[in-house]
């Protein structure tokens, strides 16, 4: 286990420096070097942003607040290393804890939890020690059903927990002002009501199965969560368990300290160990630590953060409580806050479990070995054909793999034509499925250009990241302005897009219209889809309508589990060429893809030296179909792992991609670094910067036995490659480094070798290659909001700034414009600078999003910002996604209050069986509530019986029946509210004295067979506790 360190502000270790300062906002002590300042630093940059700040012109009024605020944020923003010294995913003092860690450990724990919870209930044995040292592949493993299959893939799995962790990190930017993110400065309220606002965020997307919403979401609300754990004295008063009271809006935080009361005294030296004062320790009473770079102005008495950058700990008492990793002021107690703020993420973990069911609760995890299958059809008057082999196609899959652990996790249709498109279904229920794409038909069109793209982005957006999606088409783009943004959504989302053109030259008649249309595709109108196609790392497949059906096993072959990419290649123009690409033996079900010109041939060559020719359709080395401009190879790799080479001959535009199941794999992930001392890592939005150094965090999946050897960025039209250096960040996990990165389209092509076989002697070689170009770019784009979520009928604006660059560092000569254009999924009205003219290398705006009032809570937006330079030769962007979220105003769980119960059970557990006991209760959610939505079990092995009646008050009440055997005296039920709201009654049967009766009215439903009858004339109430967790 890596050990990394839990979220720092500032702790370069305890600081209690009493420099003399010159000017009341000097933002560091005197003669004393910020630690991110080295020769490297760009620190003459610093000077330019700060001066410029402080030359801007001020009113009288609000001059000095106004200097401050634009100082902080040039430096928060134009110093990340000052920000990013909170180590939110690594760190190198190797015995410390991020919020990486604690967000993973909190994840593989209680999705093992659950695994174990459904593998019991179905009397499966789940063997697996739940603890801090699970890896997400063990968790993979145990959690299967499907124990014969030995392809087991977490590609998906692990690309969702970096979604949170990740989410978890860009707090410290996005928020990096916010004290209430980050339970600074004693604001308990304001950091709870960011939890519990959040969670029900992610409620309410889990509910409309927008799960990375709801993962993008949770993750910000877990680094709040955590951070009161180091940030508060929770810990120093000897608690050993969660302060459950963050995560329930209704319970009351109670024995926080006054704004007047002192909560700390000096520190001795360094040492701030006793610095607590004695009566705020005997009176339980909770605190948190001030924090301020610019002013050391705090209350009377109170206790700072701590580190070089607060200067609030320079001010009397000095020091701080910070407990962020093992050199913080309170250092000596950190592990015991990483093991708290664990806990507490998995108890959060489990309110949200609590209240979408386990099945949605291990998709919000991401625990799926299958990916989606997303069809984005063309249903204009010719596309009949079409229509049918998609349906087709995908009834095959349906079919043969539902009820395996090979069923696609999701199922995404969008239709599109002209001038329409949409609505996109999303949907789990493989019937809903079948019912949608069934219900699809072929009509009207007008004018040739569809709106392909439109309906592209859709699928980009709502699949999830790393997802394969189909076009189907036989017509031009009507909306090719949208071809930047279309890249930006791939490139964000890494998601494969596969085009499927048919009749490409062929004449078109619209059914209905009684003409026919020259389909006027012209060359830029297929180059449009074969570009995407290639940036995505898909093909783009030219086919007759007759020959479809041929084509379409790319998609069969998509679904099938643990795919990989050995080599992927597009040569334009083309060139022959010979290539290169190593078969390990973890691969199976080997498959060569070849497009190009009727006229191409290749010799395909195995690593035991045979042979095979493109003019031989079965040889000792596969077979091969063809189909329009396709040529697929079923390869026959046994025992022949090592180097195979394939030689291709054409002077035209051709591509090449070899594919095959394996469990070793790799997600990748840009990165940008931060310089200083406590250097770290935040996700990369956009492109790397030409000239310019990229950092990349790989993590190998499917085997703890690998190790990395190389890792290059390939760029085949030079050909360039550029070599990275790596450092293995333990877990699978490693942190590449290129310099100077010159202009280009590359892909990540990674080698290493894997010990895990015992058959062998030495390891086995294996190569793998990510399908996403990698893209560099001369402007650079920075797009901060200060909100994930936003609410029905209000706007929010991104300031935006763009800039000119030269070998990855700001260009301040240049002059002229940029073009800032916005553009998101769900047609909101939005507005852009346009153009924007340049200063200094830079050139700022503001972009702004307006979401309608009738805007679902629960749903999402992805707005797509993009910069392009004045010539329109060069293109950056900047991807946000926000979460559309109502304010929730019912906080109330569901009460539960016993009724009743019948039946005595006997004292002998071998007489259990003869005997029954039945449980009545009311469960409300007040007059005021959003009304209970359902009522589940828990723990017992009885039967459930609802139904519902008014109460006294008016409030509506739902009436619970349970009957079980007295070989089963527990009931657990877990009642969950319209808005999440979770309550938890537990009854167990015991004598007792008087029964309670009850009467009951409404419509019943059942979730078991019927209430057994009475069968013994003693009466028993039962004993219910309500357990608000």
């Amino acid at each position: 286990m890596n050990m990394h360190t839990l979220h720092f502000r500032g702790n370069a270790h305890t600081h209690t420096h009493t420099h003399t300062h010159a000017h009341s906002h000097t933002l560091f002590p005197d003669n004393a070097k910020p630690p991110w300042f080295t020769k490297e630093s760009k620190s003459s940059s610093l000077t330019k942003v700060i001066l410029k700040t402080h030359t801007a012109p001020l009113s009288i009024m609000d001059g000095r607040r106004t200097l401050r605020a634009r100082l902080l944020l040039a430096v928060v923003f134009c110093l990340p290393g000052l920000i990013q010294s909170f180590q939110p995913l690594f760190v190198f003092d190797g015995n410390s804890n991020t919020h990486r860690d604690i967000t993973r450990m909190a994840i593989l724990r209680k999705t093992a939890e659950v695994c174990r919870d459904i593998a019991e209930s179905e009397g499966r044995e789940f063997t697996l020690t739940i603890d801090n040292s699970l890896s997400a592949d063990k968790v993979q493993k145990a959690c299967s059903s499907d124990s014969s299959s030995s392809l087991l893939s977490t590609v998906i799995f692990q690309t969702s927990i970096a979604t949170m962790y990740f989410s978890n990190a860009i707090v410290d930017v996005v928020f990096a002002l916010s004290e209430e993110h980050h339970f600074d400065d004693e604001t308990f309220e304001g950091g709870r009501d960011i939890i519990t606002s959040g969670v029900s965020a992610v409620k309410a997307s889990v509910k409309r199965e927008n799960f990375l919403a709801g993962r993008w979401t949770l993750g910000g609300v877990c680094h709040t969560l955590q951070d009161f754990y180091s940030h508060s004295n929770w810990v120093e008063l000897n608690n050993k368990d969660p302060y459950s009271a963050l995560i329930k809006p209704d319970e009351p935080l109670e024995n926080l300290a006054g704004l007047t009361t002192p909560t700390c005294r000096n520190c001795t030296g360094d040492n701030c160990a006793d610095n607590l004062l004695p009566d705020l320790l005997q009176q339980g009473l909770i605190t948190s630590g001030y924090f301020n770079m610019f002013s050391r102005a705090k209350p009377a008495g109170k206790c700072s953060h701590g580190g070089f950058f607060d200067r609030t700990s320079r001010r009397d008492p000095v020091g701080g409580i910070s407990k962020d990793d093992v050199g913080a002021s309170h250092g000596s107690l950190h592990h015991q806050a990483a093991n708290v703020a664990v806990n507490a993420t998995i108890e959060l973990l489990e309110d949200i479990r609590a209240a979408v069911g386990n099945i949605n609760f291990l998709r919000l995890m991401g625990l799926s070995q299958s990916s989606v299958l997303c069809f984005v059809i063309d249903t204009t008057g010719s596309m009949s054909d079409d229509i049918a082999e998609a349906k087709r196609v995908s009834f095959e899959i349906i079919d043969r793999k539902r009820g395996t652990s090979q069923e696609p996790s999701a199922y995404i249709l969008v239709p599109f034509n002209d001038p329409g498109f949409g609505p996109l279904m999303m949907t789990t229920d493989a019937d809903m499925f079948k019912e949608s794409i069934s219900k699809l038909s072929a009509s009207g069109g007008g004018d040739i250009p569809e709106l392909c793209l439109s309906g592209l982005q859709l699928a980009l957006t709502a699949a999830p990241p790393s997802s394969e999606i189909f076009v189907f088409t036989d017509a031009p783009a009507k909306d090719a302005d949208l071809k930047s943004t279309i890249t930006a959504l791939i490139e964000s989302s890494k998601s494969v897009v596969t085009f499927m053109l048919t009749d490409v030259l062929a004449s078109r008649r619209r059914r209905g219209l009684h003409s026919l249309f020259s389909r006027a595709m012209s060359q830029a109108d297929a180059q449009l889809y074969r570009d995407l196609a290639q940036a995505s790392g898909g093909q783009a497949i030219e086919v007759t309508k007759a020959d479809l059906s041929a084509a379409t096993s790319v998609i069969v072959d998509s679904s099938a589990s643990a795919v990989v990419t050995l080599f992927q290649v597009v040569m334009n123009p083309g060139r022959n060429e010979n290539f290169t690409f190593t078969v390990d033996g973890s691969l199976k079900n080997l498959t060569a893809y070849i497009t190009g010109d009727p006229s191409l041939s290749f010799t395909l060559t195995s690593s035991t030296g045979v042979s095979q020719s493109s003019s031989e359709s079965s040889g000792s080395l596969g077979s091969m179909t063809t189909a329009g401009n396709l040529r697929r190879l079923s390869l026959n790799a046994d025992n022949q792992t090592g180097s195979w080479s394939i030689n291709v001959n054409s002077d035209k535009p051709y591509s090449v991609k070899v594919t095959g199941q394996s469990s070793v794999s790799f997600i990748f992930n840009l990165v940008d670094s931060h310089e200083g001392r406590h250097g770290d890592f935040s996700l990369k939005e956009g492109r790397p910067l030409s000239g310019g150094n990229a950092s990349i965090l790989i993590t190998v999946t499917g085997s703890d036995t690998v190790n990395v050897t190389e890792v290059t960025l390939f760029d085949s039209s030079g050909p360039t490659v550029v070599n990275g250096s790596l450092q293995s960040m333990g877990s699978g996990n490693f942190l590449v480094t290129f310099t100077e990165v010159p202009a280009g389209n590359f892909v990540l092509l990674l080698k290493g070798e894997d010990s895990s076989s015992t058959s062998r002697s030495t390891p086995s070689v294996f190569q793998r290659q990510a399908s996403t170009q990698i893209k560099t770019s001369g402007i650079s784009i920075s797009a901060q909001t200060n909100t994930t979520s936003v609410e029905p009928g209000t706007t929010v604006s991104i300031p935006v700034t763009v800039a000119a660059t030269a070998n990855g560092v700001v260009n301040d000569s240049v002059t002229g414009t940029f073009t800032v254009q916005a553009n998101n999924d769900r047609s909101y009205d939005s507005t852009s600078p346009g153009s924007v003219s340049i200063e200094a290398g830079k050139a700022n705006g503001t972009v702004t999003l307006t979401v309608p009032a009738n805007a679902a809570s629960g749903t999402d937006v992805t707005l797509t910002i993009e910069a392009r330079n004045e010539a329109a030769t060069d293109v950056n962007y900047a991807v946000l996604r926000l979460s559309v979220a109502a304010k929730v105003t019912d906080v109330t769980r569901p009460a539960c209050h016993e009724v009743s119960t019948s039946t005595v059970c006997p004292s002998s557990s071998s007489l259990c069986a003869s005997f029954q006991w039945n449980f009545i209760a009311n469960i409300s959610d007040g007059i005021n509530g959003t009304g209970i939505e359902s009522v589940t079990l828990r723990q017992g092995n009885g039967t459930l019986n609802t139904s519902t009646a008014v109460g006294a008050g008016g409030e509506n009440i739902t009436v619970v029946h349970y009957s079980a055997s007295c070989c089963s005296q527990t009931v657990e039920l877990t009642a969950v509210d319209k808005v999440g709201n979770v309550g938890t009654c537990v009854g167990q049967a015991r004598q007792s004295t008087t029964p309670a009766p009850v009467t009951t009215a409404g419509n019943t439903t059942s979730a078991g067979g019927s209430i057994c009858s009475v069968q013994h004339t003693l009466w028993l109430s039962v004993v219910v506790s309500v357990l608000w967790r």
